[in-house]
């Protein structure tokens, strides 16, 4: 009997584990008092050693003092720094004004937007429910299809979990023992990419169906100059030139960075692209403010809206990026620095206030002991499963699976879809994602790749009808039935669930387009990465000089030293 008990405690450590979750039981508790359970069982039954707890106060004490997770309230209070202090509207109002007056120009700013918040917030919740406040009720006034409105915000909403720096990033990257430098440019490509696809789907949207995206009506358009034209023509200038010199950069930033060190230097594609982007964003920044300060007046009203709107937070998050890319700093370091950039932002532009700044701080606090608690939980489940030798278990399972490496893909994708219907992202990477990556890794399967990979999975299950987690929060702020709206005077109809779910449909299959696009082509993800170093042990030299001086070793004597 014992031994059939012995035998089978990591099936039934994970059977407990589910029946807690599904009594509702918070997710940090379950899997710790699974783990703790088992264990004294495992003890109990002397299948286990009595010292086998002994160990779990420095595995907690590590946990605590992991310098990678430091991140996680660095880039969320970074991201709600930005967001509560006014920067989505404002953003939502001037991108809104560029691209209102072409048709799908609203659903266009709204995808922009909706991937700078992603960005900023890493944080799926506060994505949709922003953007769903500020820009449902416009596109509503000006006669969107509800659908489309609907599955604009959920999607880019749910661009929290690919887009760097992202907080789901640094999470994956330290469950599966890899740098979140590495993850942070594997995810890059395919994140603006997939951006890419979506507003390519509302252009063509807006060509083959005009009257679901309409333009704004000239009278909703705020920025005029005194002799009435848009200004538009001021800003393509300032934009071409800008992008012709960011262009410029990028094309001889590797011969700037070898003059500038003293040796030849080859830049990756990635850190190229950020650091062009940083330096263009300071450009236009400092043209703008410079044409202000002296009056010159080339810059038309709309084009400093958007330069003094848009461009410091962009140039916050490539700086960021840019200095991880660089090496010059590490993601916490990063962090750090974008949360104390987001402070000095909100004060020059005079938005922060104390209680601003307390509210901020308080939900930074409760979603980094969120995530420390889970952590810990997910520490002490794992730390009994393996002493009962769950991770065999756990290979033995997908050793059966056909296809090898194809086939554990497969299932584990559509495992992590399913799963992501119930569970949070945190909750998955912290309970899953341990038990998957040794597998894959004894698969030969790259790591950074298979973590943008979840990344993406999750993302597109966050979006898929009935259960995904972006459509309950964009319902959770979306008028249910009609409202008079401020603005027109007229009552706009409210918006249904089934509108919500019919909008996220084409954006899922994007995702998984997009998703396919990563399974048959890794290259997306690895070809940024650091190439190993290769060497031949048999052609190795080792080459000591003959006399270090100061009595050190001297050839001519046998005796060394």
């Amino acid at each position: 009997m014992i031994e059939l008990l012995s035998s089978s405690l990591p099936q039934l450590m994970f059977v407990a584990l589910v029946i807690f979750l599904l009594t509702g039981f918070p997710v940090a508790f379950s899997l710790a008092a699974t783990g703790l359970m088992f264990g004294f069982i495992g003890i109990e039954l002397g299948l286990l050693p009595i010292s086998l707890f002994q160990a779990l106060p420095l595995r907690v004490f590590g946990i605590i003092q992991n310098d990678t997770l430091l991140a996680i309230p660095f880039f969320t209070l970074m991201g709600l720094i930005l967001e509560r202090s006014g920067m989505a509207e404002d953003l939502l109002d001037t991108v809104g004004q560029v691209f209102g007056p072409v048709r799908g120009g609203l659903a266009l700013a709204v995808v922009l937007v909706g991937a700078l918040l992603a960005a900023t917030t890493g944080v799926v919740a506060a994505s949709v429910i922003s953007m769903g406040l500020i820009s449902l009720p416009i596109m509503l006034r000006y006669g969107y299809s509800r659908a489309i409105a609907s599955g604009a915000i959920t999607a880019s909403g749910a661009l929290a979990q690919a887009v760097p720096p992202s907080l789901v990033l640094i999470v994956m990257a330290d469950q599966l023992g890899r740098s979140v430098g590495d993850l942070y440019r594997g995810a890059f490509v395919p994140a603006f990419m997939l951006i890419g696809m979506y507003v390519l789907f509302i252009i063509a949207l807006a060509m083959f169906k005009p009257k679901m995206l309409p333009a704004l009506p000239p009278e909703a358009l705020r920025y005029r100059e005194p002799d009435g034209s848009s200004g538009m023509r001021s800003l393509g200038v300032f934009f071409a030139v800008v992008a012709s010199l960011t262009t410029a950069f990028g094309l001889f930033y590797a011969e700037i960075m070898t003059a500038f060190t003293g040796s030849e230097v080859t830049p990756a594609l990635d850190e190229t692209i950020v650091v062009a982007l940083s330096v263009g964003t300071l450009i236009a920044f400092f043209a703008a403010l410079i044409n202000k300060a002296l009056r010159f007046g080339l810059l038309s009203q709309i084009t400093e809206r958007v330069t003094f709107v848009l461009i410091p937070p962009l140039a916050l998050i490539f700086l960021v990026l840019g200095t991880i890319f660089l090496g010059v700093a590490t993601p916490t370091e990063g962090g750090a620095m974008g949360a104390v950039g987001a402070l000095l932002m909100a004060v020059v532009r005079r938005r922060l206030d104390f209680a601003t700044l307390k509210r901020a701080l308080e939900s930074t606090a409760q979603l980094s002991t969120f995530v420390l608690f889970i952590l810990i939980g997910s520490t002490l489940f794992s730390f009994t499963f393996i002493a009962v030798d769950g991770q065999i278990w756990v290979e033995h399972l997908f050793d059966k699976l056909p296809g090898g490496e194809i086939g554990f893909l497969l299932f584990v994708n559509l495992m992590v879809f399913v799963l992501g219907f119930f569970l949070d992202f945190f909750e998955i990477a912290f309970i899953l994602v341990p038990l998957l990556a040794p597998v894959a890794e004894k698969l030969d399967i790259n790591l950074i790749w298979f973590g943008v990979m979840l990344a993406m999975n999750l993302q597109t299950s966050f979006l898929t009808p009935p259960f995904g987690f972006a459509l309950f929060y964009l319902r959770s702020v979306a008028p249910v039935s009609s409202f008079l709206d401020r603005v027109t005077g007229k009552r706009v109809e409210g918006v249904k669930t089934m509108d919500i779910y019919r909008g996220s449909i084409p954006f899922v299959i994007i995702q998984l387009i997009m998703l396919g696009l990563l399974l048959a082509f890794p290259q997306l993800v690895t070809f940024s990465l650091d190439k190993p170093v290769q060497f031949d042990p048999d052609t190795m030299q080792l080459e000591i000089p003959g006399n270090f001086g100061g009595g050190g070793w001297d050839d001519d004597k046998k005796d060394g030293w």
